[in-house]
Protein backbone atom coordinates (compact mmCIF):
# COMPACT_ATOMS: atom_id res chain seq x y z
CA UNK A 1 0.00 0.00 0.00
CA UNK A 2 1.20 3.58 -1.02
CA UNK A 3 2.12 6.00 2.13
CA UNK A 4 0.03 8.49 2.58
CA UNK A 5 2.59 11.09 2.00
CA UNK A 6 3.38 9.52 -1.47
CA UNK A 7 0.08 9.67 -2.77
CA UNK A 8 -0.12 13.53 -1.50
CA UNK A 9 2.55 13.91 -3.61
CA UNK A 10 1.60 12.83 -6.64
CA UNK A 11 -1.57 14.43 -6.54
CA UNK A 12 0.01 17.81 -5.87
CA UNK A 13 -1.07 18.82 -9.49
CA UNK A 14 -4.78 18.53 -8.27
CA UNK A 15 -4.89 20.79 -5.50
CA UNK A 16 -6.99 23.34 -7.38
CA UNK A 17 -9.70 20.80 -8.16
CA UNK A 18 -10.03 19.63 -4.18
CA UNK A 19 -9.09 16.18 -5.28
CA UNK A 20 -5.55 15.69 -2.78
CA UNK A 21 -7.85 14.32 0.07
CA UNK A 22 -10.19 11.67 -2.11
CA UNK A 23 -6.61 11.39 -4.05
CA UNK A 24 -5.00 10.25 -0.54
CA UNK A 25 -8.15 7.60 0.62
CA UNK A 26 -7.90 6.43 -2.76
CA UNK A 27 -4.91 4.10 -1.55
CA UNK A 28 -6.10 3.78 1.59
CA UNK A 29 -9.57 2.69 1.64
CA UNK A 30 -9.60 1.31 4.58
CA UNK A 31 -9.61 4.79 6.88
CA UNK A 32 -11.46 8.27 5.98
CA UNK A 33 -12.02 11.34 8.18
CA UNK A 34 -15.66 11.75 6.59
CA UNK A 35 -13.82 15.09 4.76
CA UNK A 36 -15.66 16.39 1.65
CA UNK A 37 -14.13 17.67 -1.06
CA UNK A 38 -14.53 19.67 -4.31
CA UNK A 39 -15.28 17.14 -7.28
CA UNK A 40 -14.51 17.31 -11.44
CA UNK A 41 -14.24 14.64 -13.77
CA UNK A 42 -11.39 16.72 -14.65
CA UNK A 43 -9.80 15.87 -11.26
CA UNK A 44 -10.17 11.61 -11.69
CA UNK A 45 -8.31 12.37 -15.15
CA UNK A 46 -5.44 14.04 -13.03
CA UNK A 47 -5.47 11.40 -10.33
CA UNK A 48 -5.09 8.61 -13.08
CA UNK A 49 -2.29 10.50 -14.52
CA UNK A 50 -0.57 11.12 -11.35
CA UNK A 51 -0.68 7.63 -10.27
CA UNK A 52 0.73 6.38 -13.80
CA UNK A 53 3.92 7.97 -13.16
CA UNK A 54 4.26 6.00 -9.48
CA UNK A 55 5.64 2.26 -9.02
CA UNK A 56 2.38 0.13 -8.79
CA UNK A 57 1.28 -1.15 -5.45
CA UNK A 58 -1.51 -3.76 -4.62
CA UNK A 59 -3.73 -2.61 -1.99
CA UNK A 60 -4.05 -5.10 0.77
CA UNK A 61 -7.34 -7.14 0.78
CA UNK A 62 -6.82 -8.28 4.50
CA UNK A 63 -9.76 -8.84 6.17
CA UNK A 64 -11.03 -9.48 9.50
CA UNK A 65 -12.82 -12.83 10.90
CA UNK A 66 -15.46 -13.86 10.64
CA UNK A 67 -15.91 -12.34 7.40
CA UNK A 68 -12.67 -13.74 5.76
CA UNK A 69 -13.65 -17.45 5.65
CA UNK A 70 -17.60 -17.08 5.31
CA UNK A 71 -19.11 -20.03 2.90
CA UNK A 72 -20.79 -18.80 -0.21
CA UNK A 73 -24.23 -19.13 1.87
CA UNK A 74 -22.92 -17.05 4.65
CA UNK A 75 -21.47 -14.25 2.39
CA UNK A 76 -24.36 -13.67 -0.28
CA UNK A 77 -26.95 -13.63 3.46
CA UNK A 78 -25.23 -10.19 4.46
CA UNK A 79 -27.71 -7.96 2.77
CA UNK A 80 -28.75 -3.96 2.93
CA UNK A 81 -31.33 -3.56 5.33
CA UNK A 82 -35.14 -2.39 3.78
CA UNK A 83 -34.60 1.87 3.21
CA UNK A 84 -31.01 1.79 4.58
CA UNK A 85 -29.59 2.33 1.05
CA UNK A 86 -28.78 5.61 -0.20
CA UNK A 87 -31.11 8.00 -1.65
CA UNK A 88 -34.00 5.24 -0.72
CA UNK A 89 -37.41 7.12 -0.46
CA UNK A 90 -36.15 10.25 -1.93
CA UNK A 91 -37.89 10.00 -5.09
CA UNK A 92 -34.04 9.69 -7.39
CA UNK A 93 -35.21 7.11 -9.61
CA UNK A 94 -31.97 5.10 -8.55
CA UNK A 95 -30.68 4.04 -4.86
CA UNK A 96 -27.52 2.96 -4.19
CA UNK A 97 -26.28 -0.42 -1.76
CA UNK A 98 -22.48 -0.51 -0.97
CA UNK A 99 -21.50 -4.23 -0.86
CA UNK A 100 -20.13 -6.21 2.19
CA UNK A 101 -16.49 -7.09 1.85
CA UNK A 102 -15.96 -11.34 2.07
CA UNK A 103 -13.81 -14.36 1.22
CA UNK A 104 -14.64 -13.59 -2.97
CA UNK A 105 -14.68 -9.87 -3.19
CA UNK A 106 -11.57 -8.86 -0.86
CA UNK A 107 -10.07 -5.94 -2.27
CA UNK A 108 -11.28 -2.96 -0.76
CA UNK A 109 -12.73 0.15 -2.75
CA UNK A 110 -13.81 3.42 -2.16
CA UNK A 111 -17.28 4.81 -2.20
CA UNK A 112 -18.04 8.66 -2.62
CA UNK A 113 -21.48 10.48 -3.23
CA UNK A 114 -21.12 13.45 -5.50
CA UNK A 115 -23.55 16.53 -4.67
CA UNK A 116 -23.37 19.97 -6.01
CA UNK A 117 -20.32 19.29 -7.29
CA UNK A 118 -18.83 18.42 -3.90
CA UNK A 119 -18.08 14.62 -2.83
CA UNK A 120 -18.54 13.00 0.03
CA UNK A 121 -17.48 9.40 1.36
CA UNK A 122 -19.12 6.76 2.34
CA UNK A 123 -18.36 5.54 5.38
CA UNK A 124 -18.74 1.69 6.60
CA UNK A 125 -21.99 1.62 8.85
CA UNK A 126 -22.86 -1.96 10.15
CA UNK A 127 -26.20 -0.87 11.79
CA UNK A 128 -27.29 -0.86 7.58
CA UNK A 129 -26.53 -4.54 7.10
CA UNK A 130 -28.44 -7.64 7.99
CA UNK A 131 -26.15 -10.10 9.12
CA UNK A 132 -28.66 -12.58 8.35
CA UNK A 133 -27.43 -15.84 10.77
CA UNK A 134 -23.69 -14.93 11.02
CA UNK A 135 -22.73 -13.08 14.63
CA UNK A 136 -20.19 -10.66 14.39
CA UNK A 137 -18.93 -8.26 17.12
CA UNK A 138 -21.19 -5.49 18.50
CA UNK A 139 -19.09 -2.98 17.22
CA UNK A 140 -17.11 -3.13 14.42
CA UNK A 141 -14.18 -1.13 12.74
CA UNK A 142 -14.29 0.16 9.76
CA UNK A 143 -14.17 -2.75 7.34
CA UNK A 144 -14.97 -0.88 3.56
CA UNK A 145 -16.55 -1.78 0.46
CA UNK A 146 -16.06 -4.52 -2.21
CA UNK A 147 -18.71 -2.63 -4.49
CA UNK A 148 -22.36 -1.43 -5.25
CA UNK A 149 -25.37 -2.37 -6.52
CA UNK A 150 -27.54 -0.21 -8.48
CA UNK A 151 -31.36 -0.01 -7.91
CA UNK A 152 -34.18 1.19 -9.88
CA UNK A 153 -37.13 1.97 -8.12
CA UNK A 154 -40.16 1.33 -10.58
CA UNK A 155 -43.54 3.01 -10.42
CA UNK A 156 -46.31 0.64 -9.42
CA UNK A 157 -43.70 -2.32 -8.65
CA UNK A 158 -40.65 -3.40 -6.69
CA UNK A 159 -37.49 -1.69 -7.12
CA UNK A 160 -35.13 -3.97 -9.52
CA UNK A 161 -31.61 -4.37 -9.57
CA UNK A 162 -29.90 -3.48 -12.80
CA UNK A 163 -26.37 -2.76 -12.22
CA UNK A 164 -23.39 -4.58 -10.04
CA UNK A 165 -19.73 -3.12 -9.62
CA UNK A 166 -18.26 -5.55 -7.94
CA UNK A 167 -14.90 -7.47 -8.13
CA UNK A 168 -11.65 -6.10 -10.40
CA UNK A 169 -13.16 -3.63 -12.63
CA UNK A 170 -16.57 -6.22 -13.36
CA UNK A 171 -19.73 -4.89 -14.33
CA UNK A 172 -23.17 -6.77 -14.32
CA UNK A 173 -26.39 -5.23 -15.67
CA UNK A 174 -29.85 -6.56 -16.98
CA UNK A 175 -32.47 -5.12 -18.30
CA UNK A 176 -36.40 -5.30 -16.42
CA UNK A 177 -37.59 -8.59 -15.72
CA UNK A 178 -34.07 -10.35 -16.50
CA UNK A 179 -31.34 -12.33 -14.16
CA UNK A 180 -28.04 -10.97 -14.04
CA UNK A 181 -25.54 -13.25 -16.59
CA UNK A 182 -22.44 -12.47 -18.57
CA UNK A 183 -19.94 -10.05 -17.05
CA UNK A 184 -18.63 -6.66 -18.90
CA UNK A 185 -14.54 -5.63 -17.73
CA UNK A 186 -13.57 -2.30 -18.33
CA UNK A 187 -10.04 -3.21 -19.64
CA UNK A 188 -8.44 -6.88 -20.61
CA UNK A 189 -4.77 -7.18 -20.85
CA UNK A 190 -3.40 -10.26 -22.02
CA UNK A 191 -6.29 -12.31 -21.92
CA UNK A 192 -5.19 -16.04 -22.34
CA UNK A 193 -1.84 -15.15 -23.42
CA UNK A 194 1.24 -17.02 -22.59
CA UNK A 195 3.07 -14.37 -20.67
CA UNK A 196 -0.16 -14.42 -17.84
CA UNK A 197 -3.13 -11.95 -18.04
CA UNK A 198 -3.43 -8.64 -15.49
CA UNK A 199 -6.28 -7.65 -14.01
CA UNK A 200 -7.15 -4.19 -13.97
CA UNK A 201 -9.13 -3.28 -10.59
CA UNK A 202 -10.69 -0.27 -9.67
CA UNK A 203 -9.84 1.30 -6.60
CA UNK A 204 -12.60 4.27 -6.62
CA UNK A 205 -15.65 5.10 -7.44
CA UNK A 206 -17.93 8.82 -7.40
CA UNK A 207 -21.66 8.68 -7.86
CA UNK A 208 -22.95 11.30 -8.87
CA UNK A 209 -26.58 11.96 -7.07
CA UNK A 210 -29.39 12.30 -9.64
CA UNK A 211 -31.73 15.05 -10.09
CA UNK A 212 -35.36 14.48 -9.31
CA UNK A 213 -36.76 13.18 -12.46
CA UNK A 214 -33.69 11.95 -13.94
CA UNK A 215 -33.07 9.10 -15.69
CA UNK A 216 -29.10 9.00 -16.17
CA UNK A 217 -26.92 7.77 -13.35
CA UNK A 218 -23.52 8.63 -13.75
CA UNK A 219 -20.45 7.28 -12.12
CA UNK A 220 -17.12 7.83 -12.24
CA UNK A 221 -14.09 5.52 -11.07
CA UNK A 222 -10.43 5.07 -11.21
CA UNK A 223 -8.36 2.14 -12.84
CA UNK A 224 -5.38 0.79 -11.53
CA UNK A 225 -3.00 -2.26 -12.40
CA UNK A 226 0.81 -2.84 -13.02
CA UNK A 227 0.94 -1.64 -16.43
CA UNK A 228 -1.86 1.36 -16.32
CA UNK A 229 -3.81 3.60 -14.63
CA UNK A 230 -7.76 5.05 -16.01
CA UNK A 231 -9.94 7.70 -15.69
CA UNK A 232 -13.61 6.23 -16.26
CA UNK A 233 -16.68 7.11 -16.52
CA UNK A 234 -20.22 5.29 -16.71
CA UNK A 235 -23.85 7.09 -17.10
CA UNK A 236 -26.64 4.25 -16.89
CA UNK A 237 -30.07 4.68 -18.35
CA UNK A 238 -32.72 2.46 -17.56
CA UNK A 239 -35.29 1.26 -19.44
CA UNK A 240 -36.70 -1.48 -22.06
CA UNK A 241 -32.70 -1.58 -21.62
CA UNK A 242 -30.32 -0.98 -19.36
CA UNK A 243 -27.94 1.49 -21.55
CA UNK A 244 -24.57 2.54 -20.09
CA UNK A 245 -21.84 4.72 -22.21
CA UNK A 246 -18.06 4.23 -21.14
CA UNK A 247 -16.11 7.21 -21.55
CA UNK A 248 -11.97 5.66 -20.62
CA UNK A 249 -8.79 7.77 -20.85
CA UNK A 250 -5.89 5.20 -20.31
CA UNK A 251 -2.57 6.36 -18.70
CA UNK A 252 0.06 3.60 -19.57
CA UNK A 253 2.49 2.85 -16.85
CA UNK A 254 4.17 0.48 -19.84
CA UNK A 255 4.06 -0.71 -23.15
CA UNK A 256 0.90 -2.94 -23.77
CA UNK A 257 0.68 -4.86 -26.79
CA UNK A 258 -2.45 -6.65 -25.54
CA UNK A 259 -5.32 -5.26 -24.19
CA UNK A 260 -9.18 -5.59 -25.27
CA UNK A 261 -11.62 -3.38 -25.04
CA UNK A 262 -15.34 -3.47 -24.41
CA UNK A 263 -14.39 -6.64 -22.92
CA UNK A 264 -17.45 -9.45 -22.11
CA UNK A 265 -17.31 -12.84 -20.21
CA UNK A 266 -20.35 -15.32 -20.46
CA UNK A 267 -20.76 -19.48 -18.88
CA UNK A 268 -21.22 -22.30 -21.56
CA UNK A 269 -21.18 -25.36 -20.66
CA UNK A 270 -22.55 -27.14 -23.40
CA UNK A 271 -24.85 -26.64 -26.47
CA UNK A 272 -26.34 -28.95 -29.65
CA UNK A 273 -23.12 -28.10 -31.25
CA UNK A 274 -20.91 -29.47 -28.41
CA UNK A 275 -22.63 -31.93 -26.40
CA UNK A 276 -19.44 -33.01 -23.97
CA UNK A 277 -22.47 -33.94 -21.00
CA UNK A 278 -24.29 -36.52 -22.84
CA UNK A 279 -25.54 -37.81 -19.28
CA UNK A 280 -27.41 -34.14 -18.80
CA UNK A 281 -31.21 -34.00 -18.78
CA UNK A 282 -31.35 -30.31 -20.48
CA UNK A 283 -30.50 -29.75 -24.36
CA UNK A 284 -28.22 -26.92 -23.44
CA UNK A 285 -27.07 -25.07 -20.57
CA UNK A 286 -25.20 -22.00 -21.77
CA UNK A 287 -25.52 -17.61 -20.92
CA UNK A 288 -25.22 -16.70 -24.17
CA UNK A 289 -25.89 -18.27 -28.07
CA UNK A 290 -23.29 -16.65 -30.13
CA UNK A 291 -20.99 -13.80 -30.73
CA UNK A 292 -23.05 -11.03 -33.62
CA UNK A 293 -20.70 -8.49 -35.49
CA UNK A 294 -21.78 -5.80 -37.35
CA UNK A 295 -18.32 -5.40 -39.22
CA UNK A 296 -17.14 -1.53 -40.28
CA UNK A 297 -18.30 -2.71 -43.96
CA UNK A 298 -21.89 -3.32 -42.89
CA UNK A 299 -21.48 -7.44 -43.18
CA UNK A 300 -23.56 -9.48 -40.13
CA UNK A 301 -21.30 -12.42 -38.68
CA UNK A 302 -22.83 -14.78 -36.11
CA UNK A 303 -20.33 -17.15 -34.61
CA UNK A 304 -22.16 -19.83 -32.20
CA UNK A 305 -19.70 -20.45 -28.73
CA UNK A 306 -18.47 -23.60 -27.60
CA UNK A 307 -17.50 -25.00 -24.44
CA UNK A 308 -13.70 -26.59 -26.17
CA UNK A 309 -11.83 -29.29 -25.23
CA UNK A 310 -8.86 -26.90 -25.34
CA UNK A 311 -7.69 -23.55 -25.66
CA UNK A 312 -9.69 -21.50 -28.66
CA UNK A 313 -8.65 -18.07 -29.64
CA UNK A 314 -10.35 -16.66 -32.51
CA UNK A 315 -9.26 -12.97 -34.00
CA UNK A 316 -12.24 -11.54 -36.60
CA UNK A 317 -9.88 -9.07 -38.55
CA UNK A 318 -11.71 -5.37 -39.15
CA UNK A 319 -11.71 -2.05 -39.18
CA UNK A 320 -13.98 0.94 -37.58
CA UNK A 321 -16.45 -1.99 -36.24
CA UNK A 322 -20.21 -0.85 -36.08
CA UNK A 323 -20.68 -3.65 -33.32
CA UNK A 324 -19.99 -6.69 -31.32
CA UNK A 325 -21.72 -8.69 -28.58
CA UNK A 326 -22.92 -11.87 -26.93
CA UNK A 327 -26.74 -12.34 -28.01
CA UNK A 328 -29.31 -14.77 -26.68
CA UNK A 329 -31.49 -15.90 -29.03
CA UNK A 330 -33.05 -19.18 -27.38
CA UNK A 331 -35.64 -17.11 -25.13
CA UNK A 332 -37.56 -20.22 -24.52
CA UNK A 333 -37.40 -22.47 -20.87
CA UNK A 334 -38.12 -25.32 -23.22
CA UNK A 335 -34.91 -24.81 -24.75
CA UNK A 336 -32.97 -25.32 -21.43
CA UNK A 337 -35.13 -27.11 -18.98
CA UNK A 338 -33.53 -25.38 -16.40
CA UNK A 339 -35.82 -23.81 -14.02
CA UNK A 340 -33.28 -23.21 -11.16
CA UNK A 341 -30.55 -20.89 -13.21
CA UNK A 342 -33.53 -19.62 -15.79
CA UNK A 343 -31.01 -19.22 -18.87
CA UNK A 344 -33.79 -17.96 -21.00
CA UNK A 345 -33.70 -14.63 -18.68
CA UNK A 346 -30.30 -13.86 -18.63
CA UNK A 347 -29.40 -10.46 -20.62
CA UNK A 348 -27.79 -10.10 -23.93
CA UNK A 349 -24.82 -7.49 -24.18
CA UNK A 350 -24.88 -5.18 -27.48
CA UNK A 351 -21.66 -2.61 -28.05
CA UNK A 352 -21.57 0.24 -29.90
CA UNK A 353 -17.96 1.95 -30.26
CA UNK A 354 -18.77 5.89 -30.55
CA UNK A 355 -16.43 6.87 -32.78
CA UNK A 356 -13.67 4.86 -34.95
CA UNK A 357 -10.90 2.88 -33.20
CA UNK A 358 -9.78 2.19 -36.47
CA UNK A 359 -7.88 -1.34 -37.02
CA UNK A 360 -7.86 -4.35 -34.85
CA UNK A 361 -10.11 -7.60 -34.29
CA UNK A 362 -12.88 -8.94 -32.59
CA UNK A 363 -10.89 -11.21 -30.63
CA UNK A 364 -12.90 -14.27 -29.19
CA UNK A 365 -11.53 -16.93 -26.57
CA UNK A 366 -13.21 -20.21 -25.69
CA UNK A 367 -11.88 -22.14 -22.56
CA UNK A 368 -12.68 -25.76 -21.38
CA UNK A 369 -14.35 -25.89 -17.94
CA UNK A 370 -16.35 -28.22 -16.37
CA UNK A 371 -18.70 -26.09 -14.05
CA UNK A 372 -21.82 -23.87 -15.74
CA UNK A 373 -20.61 -20.91 -12.68
CA UNK A 374 -17.29 -20.50 -14.94
CA UNK A 375 -17.28 -17.86 -17.16
CA UNK A 376 -15.25 -19.71 -20.36
CA UNK A 377 -16.06 -17.67 -23.03
CA UNK A 378 -14.50 -14.14 -23.39
CA UNK A 379 -14.82 -11.90 -26.37
CA UNK A 380 -13.31 -7.80 -26.80
CA UNK A 381 -12.15 -5.49 -29.25
CA UNK A 382 -8.22 -5.77 -29.66
CA UNK A 383 -6.99 -2.55 -31.53
CA UNK A 384 -3.96 -3.49 -33.48
CA UNK A 385 -1.72 -0.42 -32.26
CA UNK A 386 -0.54 -1.07 -28.99
CA UNK A 387 -0.15 1.39 -26.00
CA UNK A 388 2.86 3.36 -25.21
CA UNK A 389 4.18 4.01 -22.12
CA UNK A 390 3.41 7.58 -20.96
CA UNK A 391 0.90 8.13 -24.20
CA UNK A 392 -2.67 8.84 -23.05
CA UNK A 393 -5.22 7.06 -24.82
CA UNK A 394 -9.01 7.71 -24.85
CA UNK A 395 -11.98 5.29 -25.91
CA UNK A 396 -15.86 5.45 -25.93
CA UNK A 397 -18.71 2.99 -26.42
CA UNK A 398 -22.03 2.10 -25.86
CA UNK A 399 -23.73 -1.09 -24.45
CA UNK A 400 -27.65 -2.19 -24.31
CA UNK A 401 -28.30 -4.71 -21.89
CA UNK A 402 -30.97 -5.70 -23.53
CA UNK A 403 -33.63 -8.72 -24.65
CA UNK A 404 -32.76 -8.19 -27.89
CA UNK A 405 -30.09 -6.07 -29.64
CA UNK A 406 -31.19 -2.52 -30.60
CA UNK A 407 -29.31 -3.40 -34.10
CA UNK A 408 -30.54 -6.75 -35.94
CA UNK A 409 -29.68 -8.05 -39.17
CA UNK A 410 -32.31 -7.44 -41.73
CA UNK A 411 -31.70 -10.76 -43.43
CA UNK A 412 -32.41 -14.09 -42.27
CA UNK A 413 -30.51 -15.52 -38.96
CA UNK A 414 -29.34 -18.53 -37.74
CA UNK A 415 -30.90 -19.22 -34.86
CA UNK A 416 -30.25 -23.41 -34.22
CA UNK A 417 -27.08 -25.62 -34.59
CA UNK A 418 -26.46 -29.11 -34.32
CA UNK A 419 -23.49 -30.82 -34.89
CA UNK A 420 -23.08 -34.99 -34.66
CA UNK A 421 -21.54 -38.33 -36.65
CA UNK A 422 -22.85 -38.20 -40.02
CA UNK A 423 -24.64 -41.90 -40.79
CA UNK A 424 -21.07 -42.78 -43.05
CA UNK A 425 -19.12 -42.54 -39.43
CA UNK A 426 -16.24 -40.77 -40.43
CA UNK A 427 -17.89 -37.41 -41.15
CA UNK A 428 -19.87 -35.09 -39.33
CA UNK A 429 -23.26 -33.65 -39.91
CA UNK A 430 -24.46 -30.22 -39.66
CA UNK A 431 -27.97 -28.54 -39.36
CA UNK A 432 -27.93 -24.85 -39.64
CA UNK A 433 -31.36 -23.43 -39.50
CA UNK A 434 -32.33 -19.53 -40.79
CA UNK A 435 -35.44 -17.93 -39.66
CA UNK A 436 -36.53 -14.65 -40.65
CA UNK A 437 -39.22 -12.87 -42.63
CA UNK A 438 -37.31 -13.03 -46.35
CA UNK A 439 -37.56 -16.29 -46.64
CA UNK A 440 -41.11 -16.39 -46.89
CA UNK A 441 -40.85 -13.63 -49.79
CA UNK A 442 -40.68 -15.99 -52.92
CA UNK A 443 -38.57 -13.34 -54.85
CA UNK A 444 -36.22 -13.60 -52.53
CA UNK A 445 -35.80 -17.13 -52.29
CA UNK A 446 -35.68 -17.29 -55.95
CA UNK A 447 -32.84 -19.25 -56.85
CA UNK A 448 -31.79 -20.15 -53.31
CA UNK A 449 -28.47 -22.12 -52.44
CA UNK A 450 -26.39 -22.42 -49.32
CA UNK A 451 -23.26 -21.15 -50.10
CA UNK A 452 -20.83 -22.71 -47.80
CA UNK A 453 -16.72 -23.33 -47.82
CA UNK A 454 -14.31 -25.41 -45.85
CA UNK A 455 -10.93 -24.64 -44.48
CA UNK A 456 -9.49 -27.05 -44.04
CA UNK A 457 -11.35 -30.48 -45.62
CA UNK A 458 -14.51 -30.51 -47.97
CA UNK A 459 -18.28 -29.82 -47.52
CA UNK A 460 -20.51 -32.56 -49.01
CA UNK A 461 -24.14 -33.55 -49.73
CA UNK A 462 -25.29 -30.04 -48.81
CA UNK A 463 -29.10 -29.70 -48.44
CA UNK A 464 -31.47 -27.03 -48.33
CA UNK A 465 -34.80 -27.21 -47.07
CA UNK A 466 -37.08 -24.05 -47.30
CA UNK A 467 -40.16 -23.65 -45.17
CA UNK A 468 -41.98 -20.44 -46.31
CA UNK A 469 -44.98 -21.18 -44.01
CA UNK A 470 -42.48 -21.06 -40.93
CA UNK A 471 -40.45 -18.60 -42.65
CA UNK A 472 -37.56 -21.18 -41.71
CA UNK A 473 -34.56 -22.77 -44.20
CA UNK A 474 -32.56 -25.54 -43.13
CA UNK A 475 -29.35 -26.33 -44.16
CA UNK A 476 -27.89 -29.78 -43.93
CA UNK A 477 -24.35 -30.49 -44.59
CA UNK A 478 -21.07 -33.15 -44.09
CA UNK A 479 -17.75 -32.31 -43.28
CA UNK A 480 -14.93 -34.55 -44.09
CA UNK A 481 -12.01 -32.88 -42.04
CA UNK A 482 -9.24 -34.38 -44.29
CA UNK A 483 -7.93 -36.40 -40.83
CA UNK A 484 -7.46 -32.45 -39.78
CA UNK A 485 -7.89 -31.79 -36.01
CA UNK A 486 -9.90 -28.34 -36.94
CA UNK A 487 -12.01 -26.44 -39.43
CA UNK A 488 -13.29 -23.59 -39.70
CA UNK A 489 -17.03 -23.69 -41.50
CA UNK A 490 -18.20 -20.28 -43.39
CA UNK A 491 -22.31 -20.30 -44.51
CA UNK A 492 -24.42 -17.96 -45.89
CA UNK A 493 -28.18 -18.35 -47.77
CA UNK A 494 -27.79 -16.89 -51.00
CA UNK A 495 -30.39 -15.61 -53.52
CA UNK A 496 -28.27 -16.12 -56.39
CA UNK A 497 -24.90 -14.22 -55.53
CA UNK A 498 -27.08 -12.04 -53.07
CA UNK A 499 -26.85 -12.49 -49.20
CA UNK A 500 -30.50 -13.19 -47.87
CA UNK A 501 -28.84 -14.79 -44.12
CA UNK A 502 -26.07 -13.51 -42.13
CA UNK A 503 -22.90 -15.03 -42.08
CA UNK A 504 -22.73 -17.94 -39.94
CA UNK A 505 -19.06 -18.97 -38.89
CA UNK A 506 -17.87 -22.11 -37.02
CA UNK A 507 -14.45 -23.69 -35.95
CA UNK A 508 -14.98 -27.74 -35.49
CA UNK A 509 -12.39 -29.23 -33.21
CA UNK A 510 -11.75 -32.90 -32.79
Amino acid sequence: MFERRDVLKAAAGVFAAGLSPLGARAQQPQGSNGAVAPFSRDAVLELARKLSKMAYASPSAELREPFASLSYEQYVAIRTKPGAAIWSGENKGFSIEPLHRGPVFAAPVNLYVVENGAARPIAYDQSKFDYGPLKVPEKLPDLGFSGFRVVRAREGASDAEIALFQGASFLRAAAPGQNLGLTARALSIRTADPRGEEFPAFRSFWIEKPALGDNALVIHALLDSPSVAGAYRYTLRAGEATIVDIEATLFPRANIDHFGLASVAAASLFTPLDRRRADDLRPMATEVNGLQMLTGKSEWLWRPVSNRETLQLSAFVDANPKGFGFVLRNRDIADYQDDDQQFQRRPSLWIEPLGEWGEGAVQLVEIPTESEINQNIVAYWRPKSPLGAGVEASFAYRQFWCWDPPSRPPLAVATDARAGRSPAGKFRRFVVVFSGDILANEQRTANLNAALTTSPGSATNIRTFLNPKDKTCRVAFDVDPAGEAFCELRLVLQSGDEPISETWLYRWTS
